[in-house]
């Protein structure tokens, strides 16, 4: 699928990531010390919050893969999740997002520290790093392999071209550069889901209406499936219960979402930005997956060979059908970098943010007595945010030498992390007096009975038992009850 770029489309290319980098520059002035860079200063707009939380949760898969999806014959199905999504968020907003605005926090697991303990505080903050870095980092790889497809870099220099723009806008900018260059990601990636759309609808005899009329007949316009099956991800069970519990996880407890609501204004701004983003997500995946229709449409009706996995198949009509030299290819593969890079920038904020207000701090105050100045925090953070970088280059250039099921087996793992966490903070929110040491032990028992489900029991057709969208329901239940059963056997005081 090698593409050599034309002069335009490189030029465009080019402009995208340099305007990340002039974005990371202008929003470097304005950071005074850590509190500016790691939360903007708290005076965000609502809607950059909003833009900022879609573009984190798309990565370079929802770009190509839920076109490959569609295109695969599973129509629209996705659309079950985010009725999911509409529900988990109003929940967070509802029940998770007060604690956050009750003091100027830093991180969401300083929650934790005054429920729960500093153990238990240190432990989840850990368990997001260790999870966060490990899981974009597979991310990064597997961004580079699409660009090392369609341009013929070497994976090496795929990831070191995004890892260092990526480096550079956000070690300078902070969370601002990263808030404002992820609406401009978003953006961009829009705009070639619409272009893609339309060139599409151009190629194929009769347009948009032939497709519509190809898609019904070929069933991919059936979206709901009311089946019960705990094995089946995309039924409307499983996105509307399972993705429900996945997003309070996701967007309830994680840092990376958790401090994006920190730079908002207000509390109800924050709470604006989560809700309208679950609809904003609702339709770009409507656009992804009419994509993934179209382009099936397409190859059934002309002569072009599409290739076999239905995940390159968007990407190939990218360096194949669209205009030549036009700067329309040099802004679709701006958009699946923009895409990778968006999840990259946010994960090394919020990683820093972590371990610079949950482990750094409160050593260096036990250490010496006093908490470091506002300035030295600032260069601090700003170097962790290089170290995280480096970190999530190694692993991406390290899963080069992996089989691809270890990849994916990774990522899974790394996926436990949501239910895991959403189980603590449920314990936080409901059970502020138990031990650490029955929260401890509801993770550890969680953890073996999500290995079990996802690796090792399957159902007679050969399928994971539980589907990845129960996965967090499993965790946050095993946890919760694991851990009240802990306490209820042998209660002891939490210290």
């Amino acid at each position: 699928m090698l593409f050599e770029l034309g002069t335009v489309d490189a030029i465009v290319l080019g402009v995208v990531l340099l305007i990340a980098v002039a974005i990371g520059v202008l929003s470097g002035r304005k950071n005074r010390d850590a509190e500016t860079f790691l939360v903007g200063g708290r005076d965000l707009p609502w809607w950059a919050i909003l833009g900022s939380i879609v573009a984190t949760e798309t990565s370079t898969a929802t770009v190509l893969s839920l076109p490959g999806d569609s295109y695969a014959g599973n129509g629209f199905r996705w659309l079950h999740l985010t009725f999911g999504l509409v529900l988990g968020r109003i929940l967070v907003v509802r029940f998770l997002l007060p604690l956050y605005f009750k003091r100027r926090l830093l991180t969401a697991y300083e929650v934790l520290d005054e429920r729960l303990g500093k153990a238990v505080k240190t432990a989840a903050s850990m368990m997001f790093m260790v999870t966060r870095n490990l899981s974009d980092g597979l991310r990064l790889y597997l961004a580079a392999v699409v660009v090392q497809t369609l341009l013929g870099w070497s994976l090496t220099s795929s990831v070191i071209v995004m890892g260092l723009v990526t480096i550079v806008y956000t070690a300078i900018g902070g969370l601002r550069s990263v808030v404002w260059n992820d609406c401009v990601q978003f953006v961009i990636y829009m705009i070639g889901g619409v272009a893609a759309v339309m060139i599409l609808a151009q190629a194929i005899p009769g347009g948009l209406s032939a497709i519509y009329q190809f898609a019904d007949q070929t069933g991919r316009l059936t979206m709901f499936d009311l089946r019960f099956d705990l094995s089946e991800p995309l039924n409307f069970w499983g996105g509307l219960l399972g993705g429900a519990v996945l997003t309070i996880g996701t967007h309830g407890t994680d840092q990376i979402m958790v401090q994006r609501y920190l730079s908002a204004r207000s509390q109800k701004e924050a709470g604006r930005a989560i809700i309208g983003s679950a609809f904003v997500v609702m339709i770009q995946f409507a656009l992804f997956l009419w994509i993934g229709v179209s382009l099936a449409c397409f190859f059934a009706n002309t002569n072009s060979v599409a290739p076999e996995k239905p995940d390159q198949v968007f990407a190939y009509f990218i360096v194949h059908h669209f205009p030549v030299n036009y700067g329309l290819i040099g802004l679709m593969l701006a958009a699946i970098l923009a895409a990778a890079m968006s999840t990259l920038s946010s994960s090394l904020s919020a990683s820093s943010s972590a371990l610079l207000n949950d482990l750094y701090v409160p050593f260096v105050k036990r250490r010496r007595g006093t908490e470091p100045n506002g300035r030295s925090l600032l260069r601090t953070s700003q170097a962790m945010t290089i170290l995280f970088g480096i970190i999530q280059m190694g692993i991406a250039i390290w899963a080069s030498q992996l089989d691809q099921t270890v990849v994916t087996s990774a990522l899974t793992i790394a996926g436990f992390a949501a239910g895991l966490l959403l189980g603590v903070f449920l314990l936080g929110l409901f059970c502020p007096k138990i031990s650490q040491r029955s929260v401890f032990l509801g993770l550890a028992i969680a953890v073996i009975v999500l290995v079990l489900v996802s690796f090792q029991i399957k159902n007679e057709a050969g399928k994971a038992i539980i589907a990845w969208t129960h996965l967090a329901t499993v965790g946050a239940f095993t946890t919760v009850v694991v851990a009240r059963i802990s306490e209820a056997v042998s209660p002891s005081r939490n210290t």
